[in-house]
């Protein structure tokens, strides 16, 4: 009973943080990205540029990861959207290497949102766990009130791209099953990238998973770790999370060599590197050998979550194009 009297309390308490703090969408500086303003999802990687012609009849709702991370948990359960250090590293890092993969296929929003600490995903006590979903909620309240002004203000009836990572995917699966799934809206769905979490096999009623390269109206998704490596949290799973490779995008060419992998991009955004990760779905997960590049020797990690985009950045680039002309042609 303590438990459930203190979930009630939070519950109210993040509510009324929620109706009190909310950010204002209308506002171009709590964008992390926004086709009315310069910022870092314009960039384009240098041997791209000579050929970047952007869609513009098309947008892109992104997501991002989590960048509040501080073991200290600075700011409590939650994050806010107007600290300076937070947003230097949100915006040099996700924006800049995730959310540009996807400027070629359409205009790009991303909202800061009052995302939850990492500590979220890892609830020590019953306690832990109802203050993870309290600030979980507090979080998609933010991504749902973007996503409904961007809806009002700016989409004007353009296809969407959903794109997520990590605990933007935790949100953007909410937000496709609240506004897409069976909804007029799914009828706008370019494609989802819900990335870094697992997307159970039934989450979705309407929206398949992607299985031919040029598919619309459907979702990509994947989690990378070293080939021959699980996790025991994801042995732990009552399901199989659905998988898509982003080297094939065919359902019937589950595994990828390397060396069919034409572009990633790590460290040095304008530095495009080839044959660095291959891909192969095995049981609810993506799987490479170990990948290859300048210093990798030292890159000992067998959880590649936070190069899930990035191993794969040119492949999901040019995917994103290629579904949009698809959509079009429709």
């Amino acid at each position: 009973m303590k438990y459930t009297l203190i979930g009630i309390a939070l519950v109210i308490h993040f509510g009324v943080i929620a109706q009190l703090n909310q950010p204002d969408y209308t506002i171009l500086q709590n964008w992390a990205a926004h086709p009315l303003k310069k910022d870092m999802a314009d960039s384009v990687p240098k041997s791209l540029r000579k050929d970047y012609t952007p869609i513009e009849n098309v947008d892109v709702f992104f997501i991002h990861p989590t960048t509040y991370t501080q073991s200290d948990k600075t700011f409590g359960q939650n994050a806010p959207i107007d600290n300076p250090f937070l947003l230097k590293k949100t915006n040099e890092g996700t924006i800049l290497f995730q959310a540009s993969i996807f400027n070629a296929a359409g205009r790009v929003f991303a909202p800061y949102y009052r995302q939850a600490h990492i500590s979220s995903y890892y609830p020590i006590s019953q306690l832990d766990s109802v203050e993870a979903k309290a600030s979980f909620e507090l979080a998609y309240s933010d991504i749902k009130k973007a996503f409904e002004s961007f809806l009002q203000l700016w989409n004007e009836g353009r296809p969407i791209i959903i794109a997520s990572h990590s605990q933007g995917t935790t949100h953007a699966k909410r937000l496709l099953k609240e506004f897409f799934d069976g909804k007029p809206l799914q009828q706008k769905l370019v494609a989802a990238y819900l990335v870094g979490m697992p997307v159970e096999p039934n989450w979705f009623t309407n929206i398949d998973l992607c299985s031919k390269p040029n598919q619309t109206g459907c979702y990509c998704s994947w989690r990378t770790y070293r080939k021959d490596y699980k996790p025991d949290y994801i042995k732990r799973e009552k399901y199989v999370a659905t998988v898509t490779n982003p080297l094939s995008w065919d359902i019937n060419k589950p595994t990828v060599n390397r060396d069919e992998n034409e572009g990633s991009v790590l460290k040095n955004f304008n530095k495009i590197i080839t044959h660095v990760a291959g891909a192969e779905i095995s049981d609810g997960v993506l799987w490479t050998e170990r990948p290859r590049f300048f210093g990798s020797i030292l890159y000992t990690t067998k959880n590649y979550h936070i190069a899930d985009l990035n191993f794969y950045y040119l492949s999901v680039r040019k995917n994103a194009v290629l579904r949009v002309q698809s959509f079009l042609k429709k």
